[in-house]
């Protein structure tokens, strides 16, 4: 059996043992969670939105549904998805307890606390039996799991039969100058808006990466 503390993954740019990364990701997010909503509409000027609503119509949430999001951060997927679905619930899990903690102060304020729960946890690892859920997604966390196979294993295992999973992340983007004008952006100006804005610029060096 090979020894997983000798195993490497990608954290950005750089490789690191796999038995570090969840803790590296755990410092990038309890960072910046505060700043975390944000700084999503600054930095993708609101097209996250759009992308989310997208997502929204491929799913087409419906009542009386039950709802995982994983790596759900500061609830912001299941959120639409509730407001969408109308009689529903959802389960917010994430490895960082300061982004549940805001999503929290949200659905507080947006009187949505009996709708949803909040859960710390990992991808790998879900704390539900089998079978549990009608929909799952993952948006842009993906990338952020050690051994995403294993997330998506737990996610088929969760899942009712003819439940849905719907991964969002990012892509290349097919056009060389398309591809340079987004690099330029990614690499130059948003590590300086998280300077600006939350105080951080190695998260979002990252986050980008």
């Amino acid at each position: 059996m090979e020894d997983q503390s000798t195993k490497t993954t990608h954290f950005g740019f750089t490789d690191v043992p796999e038995s570090e990364k969840a803790g590296r990701v755990q410092g990038v997010f309890g960072s910046v969670a505060s700043k975390y909503d944000v700084m999503n509409d600054v930095m993708s000027m609101g097209i996250h939105r759009i992308w989310k609503e997208a997502m929204m119509d491929w799913l087409a949430p419906r009542p009386n549904t039950k709802l995982l999001d994983v790596a759900g951060g500061t609830g912001d997927v299941s959120f639409k998805y509730l407001q969408r679905a109308g009689h529903a619930h959802a389960t917010v899990l994430d490895l960082t307890e300061p982004m549940l903690i805001e999503g929290r102060k949200r659905a507080e304020a947006g009187k949505m606390v009996e709708s949803l729960d909040w859960v710390v946890g990992d991808a790998m690892a879900l704390p539900f039996k089998d079978n549990t859920f009608d929909v799952y997604t993952i948006s842009f966390g993906i990338r952020n799991v050690t051994r995403p196979q294993e997330a998506l294993n737990e996610a088929f295992r969760v899942l009712r039969p003819g439940g849905r999973l719907m991964v969002l992340e990012f892509s290349q983007i097919p056009n060389d100058m398309m591809q340079k004008v987004y690099d330029l952006y990614s690499f130059n100006i948003i590590p300086r808006m998280g300077q600006m804005i939350a105080n951080d610029r190695d998260s979002y060096q990252y986050l980008v990466e």
